[in-house]
């Protein structure tokens, strides 16, 4: 019997209600693409996606692999959110965001313990403190790491958004509007972080990197539901391209300094000073992290206060997906 064939004897059962439907194949079905992202702020992708690691993986059942490029967190949930990807990376406060707000992920592994965002200002400005913010135009990419992280950073110093002007770009356009005064301050994210400390002596005057939640691969409920295989499947490519990573630290950095064409002094300021990539497995000291930044968040009244934060990480994180490698 044919594939085709046995598709049509299956759908005329359904429709007969002779079969439940979960019983069918069509939700088994082998995807003929997997759609992952990669992002400078998660070096570990870039070496996958360099090595062809998943493409390897997957030849032999037939299965592409399609990569996009997310330029922060809040354009990874966004495309997770329309489907258009299957897995993305992001800080693990920017997910929880994502969830409370109906975005369908889960949160399965981890890609680093960052310490990505600062605040940052000019060299020439007298912004010293977080209240020195006070009245400032402040750049600030919304739903990402960063953003949180000036929330968090405003409340301890007694302030809000409201305190402040924030100018909403994406990251790459927050340090270009720094260093060209456009504002007079910006919630950075690295490497564009480093590369204004670097080439344009930026000052990160406020770093806690406490608050800096961890690098999180989520998935799509729905493919995990569907292909929970295909998932440990990614995560154990995801391990080899880690352990590569932690084992040879000159080629992660050629592969960055290939794709970012970034001097190696920014490279080194990112990936050697800012990046530990030797945790994986996701589990208690994420759901602490991303738990006390969701309770900063409602305190800061960004949460409403009525979502139950606790309830809505557990949601979030599914630390059952096996890893193997």
């Amino acid at each position: 019997m044919t594939a085709l064939t046995r598709r049509s004897v299956l759908a005329s059962a359904v429709l007969a209600g002779l079969l439940p439907i979960a019983t069918t194949a069509f939700a088994a079905d082998k995807p003929k693409t997997i759609s992952i992202d990669w992002a400078t702020y998660n070096p570990v992708s870039m070496v996958l996606k360099d090595k062809g690691l998943l493409e390897k993986a997957f030849a032999a059942d037939g299965i592409s692999i399609r990569w996009v490029q997310a330029l922060g967190s809040n354009k990874a949930l966004e495309f997770l959110n329309a489907g258009s990807i299957d897995f993305g990376s992001t800080a693990g406060s920017a997910a929880l965001v994502a969830k409370i707000n109906g975005n369908p992920i889960k949160s399965i592994y981890v890609y680093s313990q960052p310490e990505w965002t600062a605040l940052v200002t000019r060299k020439d400005t007298t912004i010293q403190t977080i209240a020195d913010l006070k009245g400032k135009r402040v750049a600030v990419t919304r739903g990402t790491d960063p953003h949180i992280f000036l929330v968090r950073a405003l409340l301890s110093a007694g302030l809000t958004e409201k305190d402040i002007t924030p100018v909403l770009l994406q990251h790459p356009d927050g340090k270009t509007a720094l260093i060209r005064g456009d504002v007079d301050a910006w919630a950075g994210l690295d490497p564009m972080m480093a590369q204004a400390e670097v080439e344009d002596g930026a000052r990160l005057f406020y770093r806690n990197k406490n608050a800096n939640t961890w690098g999180i691969l989520n998935v799509r409920e729905e493919f995990l539901k569907d292909h929970p295989d295909l998932v440990k499947r990614v995560l154990a490519v995801y391990e080899e391209a880690r352990k590569l990573s932690l084992a040879n630290y000159e080629e992660e950095k050629r592969i960055f300094i290939a794709v970012t064409k970034l001097p190696a002094a920014v490279v080194d300021k990112q990936l050697k000073e800012r990046t530990d990539i030797t945790h994986s497995k996701i589990g208690a000291p994420q759901r602490e992290s991303i738990l006390a930044a969701g309770l900063a968040l409602q305190q800061a009244g960004v949460i409403p206060a009525s979502v139950d934060v606790k309830k809505t990480v557990d949601a979030l994180i599914d630390s059952s997906v096996p890893l193997t490698n």
